[in-house]
């Protein structure tokens, strides 16, 4: 079974919601085996709100978040009912640090582990930085080198050939900076699905009243439901191969401005780096997300 990690930024928005749901069915049918997760974006009820999802979801697995991450702003409207709901938390303080999550279960890992990455990427850029420790000899570079297969990240906007601009890359000069330096260093094959993949797709609305993930939508304003680019990463990653996923790939080599957040990409047949472009119409990416619901 291929193992994997998510790191979301559990944030204002709700297409996270749809993504870790459709994570934790794929896990709970033995698709994927999860891991953990690590929240990217710090608001006041993360994971309180986050387990108790993840509980309703029937999955419970270690969560750590960035402390740090206050600065992106915003307020999401769907987090205190769920932290109302029962959670192995208190609050935030309880999750463990999130480099230390990827760190003690990379280590942990008999085989090759997948990071899927649908929120913000400093944790990422700060797991590449990190010294040894007692969970393992290796530095933060080696250690993703030795244990990681594929990043699969939701990020960057790749239809501009002058350079895109897109919210996980460029939402401040902190998420900026962590994008340029993982473009820079990460040692892994990465697969990029940009905003342009998933800003059309609308799913979310067939879901049944009483359905807690439903609920979500309604806090959220989009009940009729919502742009689909975090659950089309996880069909994408959970597929393993993008042609069977409704994708074809532009491979080369994927650079941020640290200023600005402006991503470039410079095609080359043996680039490690690739973004997705659909081969589908948007109703059979929904339709593919809505059934797996």
């Amino acid at each position: 079974m291929r193992n994997v990690i998510l790191g979301t930024d559990w944030w204002t928005d709700c297409d996270d919601a749809v993504a870790v749901r459709l994570l934790a069915n794929l896990h709970r049918a033995g698709h994927l085996r999860l891991l953990g997760v690590a929240v990217s974006g710090c608001m006041e009820d993360s994971v309180r709100s986050l387990d108790a999802f993840l509980r309703d979801c029937g999955v419970e697995v270690p969560i750590g978040i960035d402390l740090e991450a206050t600065d992106f702003g915003g307020r999401p409207p769907y987090q205190k009912r769920l932290a109302a709901l029962p959670s192995r938390f208190g609050g935030n303080a309880d999750a463990e640090n999130p480099v230390g999550l990827y760190r003690r279960l990379l280590a942990a890992s008999c085989g090759p582990v997948e990071l899927i990455e649908i929120g913000y990427p400093q944790i990422l850029a700060a797991l590449l930085d990190s010294p040894a420790d007692a969970y393992s000899p290796l530095d933060g570079e080696s250690l993703v080198r030795a244990k990681v297969s594929r990043l699969w990240i939701m990020a960057g906007k790749w239809d501009e050939p002058d350079g895109g601009r897109e919210n996980n890359f460029a939402r401040n000069r902190r998420a900026s900076a962590a994008a340029a330096h993982l473009c820079d260093r990460w040692p892994t094959p990465v697969t990029f699905l940009g905003w342009e993949v998933g800003s059309t797709v609308i799913s979310g609305a067939k879901l049944p009243d009483g359905d807690l993930l439903r609920q979500v939508l309604i806090d959220h304003g989009s009940a009729a439901g919502r742009s689909s680019w975090d659950p089309m990463l996880i069909l994408l990653a959970a597929a393993g191969d993008p042609e069977k996923a409704g994708y074809r790939c532009v491979y080369g080599t994927a650079s941020v401005d640290p200023e600005s957040g402006r991503n470039y990409f410079r095609q080359a047949s043996d680039g490690s780096h690739c973004y997705v472009v659909k081969l589908r119409p948007d109703a059979w990416y929904a339709a593919e997300i809505d059934r797996r619901l």
